[in-house]
C-alpha cells in the first residue's frame, strides 16, 4: 500500500524493457525485492497483475508466458526470506527435531530457529531467481517473438542517464528496509519476532512518506532513529536492572531513548496519513484475519496430531517410511512426492502443521540435517502456490487479469515455472551445501 511496488515495477521496467524478455526480467527482479520485503503472495501478484501484465499484453508478450512469469514472481515470497512459510517451518522443524533427539536418546537436545532457516534458504531464493531469469533469457532467444522489447527511444544514454537516479529512488526504501529486517536477524541483534515489528514500523513510516513526500522531515529523522537503534544495542550495554551502570552506558541509555521518542514521532504522523487514507485499517484487518486463521488451523492440528499420535499413527508412518526401499534417500522422495501431491489440494499451513510434524521427526532420526530438510520442504510448499486447480497465486491473477485471458492459458503459462521450481528442488538435494553453506558461516 506504500506505492514502492509500482515505484519499482516502472523504473525497473524502463531499465530492462528494450531488451528481449527485458520486461519479464523485471518483473523476477521486483518480484524478489517484493518476497524480501514483505512475503506476502497475494498482495505481490495483484500489484504485478494489475501494472505489469496490461504493458507485457501491450508490448506483445505471449499472453501465457506473461502470466507465469507474474504468478512465479509472486510465489518467491515463500522462500526469500522473510517468509511466513519458513516461521511456521521453523517452529514446527525445532520441535520435530528435538523428538527425534529425544528418541534417540538425546536428552540435551538442539534446536533449529527461525533465522537458522531463514539463512538457509537466502541462497536457494536467489538461485531461483535466477533460474526464472535465465528461462527469460532463453525463451526471448529460442522464441524472441514471445518476448519482445519495448520500443527504444531517439536518445537510448540520455535516456538511462536520467533514469538511473529514478531507479536509485525506487530501490533505496525497500533496500534498506530488507537489510535492517534480514541484517538484525542474521547478525542476532534481533529475534525474528523483534525483526518483524522493525519491519512493520519501517513499512509505515515509507507508508507515511509516500502519503505526503513534501513534509517527510520527521520521518526521514524517524528511519534514521530505527537505523541507529541496532548500532546502539551493539555498542552499549542497554540494560537498566544492572547493579551498576557505567557513565558510557548511560550515554548509550540517553542516545536510545531520544531515538526511541523520535520513532513514535515519526509513526505518529504517520498513523494519522494512513488512517486518514484508511490504509492502516485496511492493513490492520488484513492482518487480523490471517492470524486468525494460522491459529485455528495450529489449533485444530494439535488435536489432530495428538489423537493420531495417541492412536500410534507415528509408529506407522515410522514403520511406512523405514520400509520405503532406498533407505533415507527413498523415503526421502517418498516424502517429497506426497507433499508436492497435496499441494494441488491443500494449503500450505495446512500441509505444514498437519503433514510435517508426522514425517520430519522420522526423516531426522534417519540423520539428515534439519536446515537442509525445512528448505527443502519450504521450495516443495512452494508450488503449491503454481499447482491448479487451488494454486492461490492463480486466483490472485485470474481476480484482476483482463477478460481476454482465459484461465487456460494462466494453468500453461505456470507449468514452465513449476519444472524450474523443481529443477531446483533437485539442485538442492544434489548440493546440499546451496542450502547449508551460509548458516555454517553465519553461526558456526
Amino acid at each position: 500500500r506504500s506505492k514502492v511496488a509500482e515505484d519499482l515495477l516502472e523504473s525497473v521496467g524502463k531499465l530492462f524493457g528494450t531488451l528481449h524478455g527485458g520486461l519479464g526480467i523485471s518483473v523476477s527482479f521486483v518480484g524478489a525485492l517484493l518476497a524480501a520485503s514483505t512475503g506476502i503472495v497475494g498482495a505481490t501478484v495483484v500489484t504485478m497483475g494489475l501494472l505489469s501484465l496490461p504493458t507485457m499484453l501491450k508490448r506483445g508478450y505471449d499472453p501465457s508466458l506473461a502470466c507465469g512469469t507474474i504468478c512465479a514472481a509472486g510465489t518467491l515470497g515463500q522462500i526469500i526470506p522473510p517468509s511466513i512459510v519458513l516461521v511456521l517451518l521453523g517452529d514446527v522443524i525445532s520441535t520435530s527435531y528435538q523428538q527425534a533427539q529425544l528418541d534417540m536418546g538425546i536428552f540435551s537436545p538442539e534446536t533449529v530457529s527461525v533465522g537458522d532457516l531463514f539463512a538457509g534458504a537466502l541462497m536457494p531464493g536467489l538461485l531461483l531467481v535466477g533460474l526464472y531469469m535465465a528461462y527469460q533469457v532463453g525463451m526471448a532467444i529460442y522464441r524472441p517473438h514471445t518476448s519482445p522489447p519495448m520500443p527504444a527511444q531517439s536518445n537510448p544514454l540520455q535516456q538511462r542517464l536520467r533514469l538511473y537516479p529514478i531507479i536509485f529512488r525506487s530501490l533505496l526504501p525497500p533496500v534498506i528496509l530488507i537489510l535492517t529486517v534480514l541484517g538484525s536477524i542474521l547478525t542476532g541483534i534481533a529475534t525474528p519476532t523483534e525483526a518483524a515489528a522493525v519491519g512493520a514500523i519501517g513499512a509505515t513510516l515509507l507508508a507515511g512518506w509516500r502519503l505526503d513526500t513534501r513534509r517527510a522531515w520527521p520521518i526521514y529523522i524517524a528511519l534514521l532513529a530505527l537505523l541507529t537503534l541496532p548500532l546502539l544495542t551493539h555498542t552499549f550495554d542497554l540494560r537498566l536492572s544492572r547493579p551498576e551502570i557505567p557513565l558510557t552506558s548511560w550515554f548509550g541509555i540517553a542516545l536510545a531513548g531520544l531515538a526511541c521518542l523520535a520513532i513514535i514521532w515519526g509513526l505518529g504522523v504517520c498513523f494519522v496519513r494512513t488512517h486518514k487514507r484508511d490504509i492502516l485499517g485496511e492493513v490492520s484487518r488484513n492482518t487480523m484475519e490471517i492470524t486468525t486463521m494460522v491459529f485455528i488451523i495450529l489449533i485444530g492440528a494439535a488435536l489432530f496430531s495428538l489423537v493420531f499420535r495417541g492412536l500410534g499413527g507415528d509408529e506407522t508412518v515410522e514403520a511406512v517410511l523405514s520400509a520405503v526401499p532406498g533407505g533415507t534417500i527413498g523415503a526421502m522422495l517418498m516424502v517429497m512426492a506426497v507433499m508436492f501431491l497435496l499441494g494441488f489440494f491443500l494449503d500450505f499451513i495446512e500441509i505444514t502443521f498437519i503433514v510435517v510434524p508426522l514425517v520430519a521427526p522420522v526423516l531426522l532420526a534417519m540423520g539428515l540435517d534439519p536446515i537442509w530438510l525445512g528448505v527443502m520442504m519450504a521450495i516443495n510448499l512452494q508450488t503449491s502456490f503454481l499447482t491448479p486447480p487451488f494454486g492461490f497465486a492463480l486466483f490472485y491473477l485470474r481476480g484482476v487479469a483482463p477478460p481476454e485471458i482465459a484461465t487456460s492459458q494462466i494453468y500453461r503459462g505456470v507449468i514452465p515455472f513449476i519444472a524450474i521450481q523443481l529443477l531446483a528442488l533437485i539442485l538442492l538435494a544434489l548440493f546440499p551445501q546451496i542450502a547449508l553453506w551460509l548458516p555454517s558461516i553465519i553461526f558456526g
